[in-house]
């Protein structure tokens, strides 16, 4: 295949999971899947990286990690969308219009979410700043033709809304970001849907902690699962607290249709365990929690097939600091 902004013939795309400051996991990875590093700058001669966000947050190289993907991408050797941690970075920094705080508030919870970035640039303004203007330059999400990739959910419709919102299309201008912050518009819940998932509550009273141990009393489902029709069967969260789901037949609009004929889709985002597989014949998640104690980044080496395999997924288990 010809890579549309390169002289570079493509043969094919490896697509690597949330990063969240591991460096060293990363550099690992990309050797196993046969990059070298020529002039600082990761490159395979037939082959060319896509990386699915959450590049910040929770590990210990937060600069290190962002010199590695900002090069590849500088020098069209790797393509890179923009996860929610990003996100929330930009509306972490970004002044609020009304009423002089920011869009992401500094609540104790958002600090501490934050606190492994803001360790390495809170304290140097200038190069702070030049993340930020990095990460609006990443796209929402990626049509490559043959192969798609969004951080959290493909929502047909919310993509077509955002497409709308902005002449840049794909990516966050100004007046989606500060649209988005406010909790009742179309833009926030379109924003919500692609990079945190689809989400419902739960009925009852009932609720779950979700891997930072906060109290959730709604849930992201498995929005593309055509068989979800309960609560519990629909949950995407940690795999222990799935008996804290009940049972019920699932109520609201939960599903979003992702036919089994579109190209292959590639997500982040979910926190998976275990051995990596698709979701679905031409869904897979390649977010395998390198964050936590024995955790795995996990790239897929994709080669023009439309039904993804199992033996195509690389993961390289966490590299402790």
């Amino acid at each position: 295949m010809e890579d549309s902004e390169s002289d570079m013939v493509v043969e094919g795309y490896d697509v690597i999971g949330d990063i969240h400051g591991y460096a060293a996991t990363l550099k690992q990875s990309l050797a196993r899947l046969g990059y070298q590093r020529i002039s600082g700058v990761y490159q395979h001669a037939r082959r060319k990286a896509l990386f699915l966000g959450d590049y910040i947050d929770r590990g210990p190289f937060q600069e290190e990690t962002l010199e590695i993907v900002q090069s590849m991408v500088a020098e069209d050797r790797a393509y890179a969308i923009m996860g929610n941690h990003e996100y929330n970075a930009i509306a972490f920094y970004t002044l609020h219009e009304g009423d002089g705080g920011f869009l992401r508030p500094r609540s104790e919870k958002n600090v501490k979410q934050h606190r492994a970035f803001l360790d390495e640039f809170e304290s140097r303004p200038a190069q702070w700043q030049s993340v930020i203007e990095w990460f609006k330059t990443l796209p929402l999400w990626l049509d490559l033709g043959g192969i798609r990739a969004i951080h959290a959910c493909w929502d047909q419709q919310a993509i077509d809304a955002l497409s709308h919102y902005t002449e840049r299309g794909q990516y966050l201008s100004d007046e989606l970001l500060h649209s988005a912050a406010y909790g009742q518009t179309s833009a926030f819940r379109a924003v919500e849907n692609l990079l945190k998932g689809k989400e419902v509550s739960l009925p009852n009273g009932h609720y779950y902690h979700d891997k930072e141990g906060v109290k959730r009393h709604r849930m992201r489902v498995r929005w593309w699962d055509g068989e979800a029709h309960s609560y519990q069967r629909a949950f995407m969260g940690p795999e222990h607290e799935r008996t804290h789901i009940p049972n019920d037949p699932i109520e609201g609009d939960h599903l979003i249709e992702y036919r089994h004929d579109a190209p292959p889709l590639f997500l982040g985002h979910y926190w998976l365990s275990g051995e990596p597989s698709p979701l679905a014949p031409n869904i897979a998640c390649l977010d395998y929690s390198v964050a936590k104690q024995n955790g795995q980044l996990v790239a897929y080496r994709w080669c023009g097939e439309t039904v993804l395999k199992r033996d195509h997924f690389v993961a390289v288990q966490r590299v402790e600091p």
